[in-house]
């Protein structure tokens, strides 16, 4: 039996502990690519990289931004998430040709660092209302003086230009990547994201009201992916999207209903709607206006199915304008469907249901084409005599009959009723 060398564990147990150690003190940057309008996907998406940052003790998190602008109430949100951080949280305009439009301009100023790269541009922060929720001149102040003061306080938490940050707002003024590096609007201008980090390195920054020394140069940096539940939410997170997919669902789902065993477009329906109300757990939804479209459409599906001369048309289009405009809070800026949206979705939707009903009303007044009812109005002549019954021919069938006055075999007759395949027939008068 080999003798126990102690020592050879013990240089085993220093070497295990000198590589938890070395791990333990491997440093990393989390780099996050933000995208596309400020909506609620996209605000998801940064504060769930915040919190993975934060998790993983990450050294900053930087957050490559190229936006055009977009929601008041998600760009708060991201903005109430870049303050709290207990990381420092780097927003960097990029890659060339880039920009941080709108509440772009507010999410930058939030950073514990603001950089840019050459060629990208910064500003034209004025608030709109999108959609069908039009501001009248009162409220149009107030939202701009709130966006103003807001954008101030934050430029001034940071300490930067907050006379240019709120002339941004005010007068939707834009500059360039230079041009706000001149004007303190951003510390940084960076080539790329190496630059970045190179330039950053040995900054002090102000993260929980605690100064700290960013140490970033040479780390590791680890990108956090979209992954396929924010990319779809990123996607159809916009109201006038989520309501056009309503839309076809409940169309969807109708056809399926009316002609049962077609299959796709129930498919393709109730895909439609998940992807709607899926959207609607980070809207905004008013579900008055939910309910109000889902009654029009039982409206419209009743008038198919009965005679109203109109009037349950009329009710559906009237409940689907209103479920429409109702269907989302307008309170938030960007916030609502648009008119371009809309009114052609109302009105093809209501002409489709219209013209369906026209087509059912239709075939409720025309005879029968089939069966015993079609034989009403036919002619045929007496086989034999009908005194007062008989037999006739009509239709290329012979049957038994019965007439409203003797009629002499081979006198031509009309069908007037059909009773338990018996006819009742007159004789037809001839012209001499």
């Amino acid at each position: 039996m080999r003798k126990f060398k102690p020592h050879l564990l013990i240089l085993l147990t220093l070497s295990l502990f000198w590589t938890v150690a070395a791990g333990a003190d491997i440093k990393t940057v989390y780099v996050l690519p933000a995208v596309g309008s400020i909506n609620p996907g996209l605000a998801e998406f940064i504060l769930d990289g915040i919190r993975t940052a934060e998790k993983q003790q990450a050294e900053a998190l930087v957050i490559k931004l190229d936006t055009p602008g977009g929601l008041d109430s998600s760009m708060r949100q991201i903005t109430q998430a870049i303050i709290n951080a207990k990381i420092p949280v780097i927003v960097y305009v990029s890659p060339r040709g880039a920009r941080a439009a709108s509440a772009g301009l507010l999410i930058t100023m939030a950073a514990h660092v603001a950089a840019m790269a050459p060629g990208t541009n910064i500003g034209a922060a004025h608030p709109v209302s999108v959609g069908t929720g039009k501001m009248d001149k009162v409220m149009g102040e107030k939202v701009v003086n709130d966006m103003a003061a807001y954008g101030r306080s934050l430029a001034t938490e940071r300490g930067r230009n907050a006379d240019w940050v709120e002339k941004g707002v005010r007068q939707s003024a834009s500059i360039t990547a230079t041009e706000a590096q001149r004007l303190k609007v951003v510390e940084v201008l960076a080539d790329d994201q190496e630059d970045l980090l190179k330039k950053l390195d040995g900054r002090q920054v102000q993260v929980g009201g605690k100064p700290r020394i960013l140490r970033i140069a040479g780390v590791t940096v680890k990108e956090i992916p979209e992954d396929l539940r924010t990319r779809v939410l990123k996607n159809i997170a916009d109201p006038n999207i989520a309501y056009i997919l309503m839309m076809l669902g409940l169309a969807g789902l109708y056809f399926e209903l009316a002609h049962p065993g077609v299959v796709l477009p129930g498919v393709v329906g109730a895909l439609c709607l998940l992807l709607a109300f899926f959207a609607f757990q980070t809207l905004p939804v008013n579900f008055i206006g939910v309910l109000l479209i889902l009654l029009a459409f039982v409206f419209f599906i009743l008038e198919v199915k009965v005679t109203s001369y109109g009037l349950l048309s009329l009710g559906g289009v009237l409940s689907l304008f209103l479920g429409s405009i109702m269907l989302f809070r307008t309170g938030d800026i960007g916030m609502g469907i648009s008119w371009g949206v809309l009114l052609p979705t109302v009105i093809t939707v209501s002409l489709f249901f219209i013209v369906v009903a026209a087509i059912a009303f239709r075939i409720h007044l025309r005879r029968s084409m089939s069966g015993s009812g079609a034989l009403v109005g036919e002619q045929g002549v007496a086989y034999t005599d009908l005194a007062p019954e008989g037999q006739v021919f009509v239709h290329g069938e012979y049957w038994k009959a019965r007439g409203e006055e003797p009629i002499k075999a081979g006198e031509p007759i009309e069908v007037v009723k059909v009773t338990n395949l018996k006819l009742l027939v007159r004789r037809v008068p001839q012209i001499s």
